[in-house]
């Protein structure tokens, strides 16, 4: 197809490779073309080896791929790393003060060995400099239009450090953009135009998520930076002020979600995110929310463990740990967005369900997810959509005309109890951590706990209401039926473009809202399926044995991935056998 190609940036940590790769995302963004964007990075500050993949086209595509057009390499290592990836006619850019050992290259690759470091000395910049001059090499080997490039530049380094450093990359860029035209260009065959396109934002799941509990009236927010998370966590303090957010560095993730629960039981709209060790240290307190039946919103990104695992690298490995975190049984909800669309809607969705229903909320993302760019257009971001809802809480007027004394853990036909923030005399409350009565004194009778079990766990049952049922791609009667959740969502859609366009029909059931688990839905999409393939990152494919277990249905062909890098659809498409 016209326009479709994927670029690829390496080199190492403190080389700007992540930034860089990421303007020049914005760059093609705003060139009218579709981008999806991965970094892949190390857990270390300098060093090792780092880099940033772009897949941009002029058409709909819903994921990245493995095949690279062309690759831009800082350092050796990169160059020996990113060569296997080239497809017959890409071509490989590189310092020519790089001594590269070509003898394993594969056929077809192209050697575009320039004197990157000369370019960038003799437009005056220095060795900092060396990513921005890739980047107009790429524009001068594509046909890009550079002025795309110098725009970006310019936001980026015009407001923030001065305009001499602005000038000095932008002086670099068109060194580099030049030579690479004049001496290379017609060698390259893939190029890349701009496009006549409505403006498309450019946006990662961190960014969308921190936008909608922002308009979902996020009001306190604890954490201790564990990546994936922390960019959450960031992004809400930096707009704190604007919408008038108390944040809180904690100590730890204990104090963290602590902090989070005191607040929600004050009647603030109070989450905290982190990953899955941080998870890990918050499972008592959120058995604590549990029994106190206090809102409180986790957003846990998920990476690779046991342990520290792979702290940069992306996994779906928490789920069953996230639906049976802590001791005890109490009801909580799990949402798993897959889309930009749906990481906005749960970021504000979460504390609507966490009040309504007085209990932890835990939305389950993935490194992936939270960290990939991708165009979207503008109303993905459905701010028109959202809606506050409080749940019971008792107004002033309501607690006025209460008579007696206020019992917060009423029994009720729903599980939900009336709950009142404090400051009204007439809504002073006790809440034990221990079994308690409707008053929330301390209480070990028999009956008391058993209807007190009952009425909390009732909540699971009422919630089903507004749990989401997953959603079918694709033909309702097709020759395979994937299932995933999460993130799973891009590489399956376009695994299905790719078998389409084989003649292959396939479609695609999508889990995002996963407990209360939608058993009944499920179960109804995948009846009459006549392949079922389960798509998930991690090892014993925990969803699929969900399904058997809440619905009854064994899924035995799984395609797993559990090295700590994305699904890609090729990936996907290796994994079936027989087409």
């Amino acid at each position: 197809m016209k326009n479709d190609m994927t670029f690829v940036l390496g080199g190492e940590a403190g080389q700007g490779v992540e930034s860089t790769g990421a303007g020049f995302a914005l760059a093609l963004a705003r060139a009218g073309l579709r981008v999806f964007a991965v970094p892949d990075y190390r857990s270390r500050i300098r060093g090792g080896h780092n880099f940033f993949q772009i897949r941009a086209g002029d058409y709909e595509f819903f994921s990245h791929n493995e095949q690279v057009h062309l690759a831009m390499a800082l350092t050796r290592e990169a160059v020996d790393f990113h060569v296997r990836q080239l497809v017959p006619g890409g071509a490989i850019v590189y310092d020519t003060g790089l001594k590269v050992d070509k003898s394993a290259w594969p056929d077809g690759v192209q050697d575009f060995a320039m004197p990157v470091a000369d370019l960038v000395q003799g437009a005056g910049g220095s060795k900092l400099m060396m990513n921005t001059a890739m980047v107009g090499i790429a524009a001068g080997l594509t046909g890009l239009d550079l002025r795309f490039v110098e725009g970006v530049i310019e936001d980026n380094f015009g407001r923030k450090r001065g305009d001499s450093v602005a000038e000095t990359n932008l002086k670099v860029a068109r060194a580099a953009h030049d030579y690479a035209r004049a001496h290379f260009a017609e060698r390259f065959p893939f190029k890349l135009e701009a496009v006549d396109a409505p403006k498309r934002l450019l946006i990662g799941g961190n960014p969308a998520m921190s936008l909608g509990a922002l308009a979902g009236g996020i009001q306190f927010m604890a954490g201790y930076p564990m990546t994936p998370g922390s960019p959450i966590l960031e992004m809400i303090s930096a707009k704190a002020a604007e919408f008038g957010v108390v944040t809180k560095h904690a100590e730890d993730e204990i104090a963290a979600i602590c902090m989070a629960i005191g607040a929600g039981r004050a009647g603030a709209r109070a989450a905290t995110a982190t990953s899955g060790g941080g998870f890990s240290l918050m499972v008592e307190a959120l058995g604590l929310a549990g029994m106190t039946e206090v809102p409180v919103v986790i957003f846990e990104v998920q990476r690779p463990g046991p342990s520290t695992g792979l702290p940069t690298r992306t996994e779906q490995s928490d789920l069953m740990f996230v639906l049976h975190a802590s001791q005890g049984e109490f009801p909580r909800i799990v949402l798993a967005p897959g889309t930009i669309e749906e990481a906005f809607r749960d970021g504000w969705r979460a504390f609507n369900l966490a009040e309504k229903y007085q209990c932890p909320v835990i939305v389950l993302s993935d490194h992936f997810l939270a960290t990939s760019l991708q165009t979207v257009p503008p109303e993905t971001l459905d701010f028109d959509g959202v809606v506050i809802d409080r749940g019971a809480m008792l107004t002033p007027e309501q607690l006025d005309a209460m008579e007696g004394e206020y019992k917060r853990f009423a029994f009720t036909d729903s599980g939900i109890s009336p709950w009142a923030p404090p400051g009204h005399p007439k809504g002073v409350y006790r809440s034990a951590s221990d079994e308690h009565d409707e008053y929330g004194s301390i209480e070990e009778d028999a009956t008391n706990r058993r209807r007190m079990m009952e009425k909390r766990m009732r909540k699971l049952e009422t919630a089903r209401a507004d749990i989401l049922p997953p959603k079918l791609y694709g033909p309702e009667r097709a020759a395979i039926t994937f299932v995933s959740w999460g993130s799973g969502y891009y590489p399956v859609r376009e695994a299905m473009r790719v078998l389409a366009q084989q003649g292959v029909s396939s479609n695609f059931l999508h889990i995002t809202d996963i407990w209360p688990f939608p058993a009944q839905a499920v179960a109804e999409a995948l009846r009459g399926a006549k392949r079922i393939v389960s798509v998930e990152s991690n090892y014993t494919g925990q969803m699929a044995g969900l399904i058997r277990r809440e619905t009854g249905i064994h899924i035995e062909e799984q395609i797993l991935r559990y090295d700590g890098r994305p699904i890609s659809p090729e990936h996907i498409l290796r994994g079936l056998e027989g087409v």
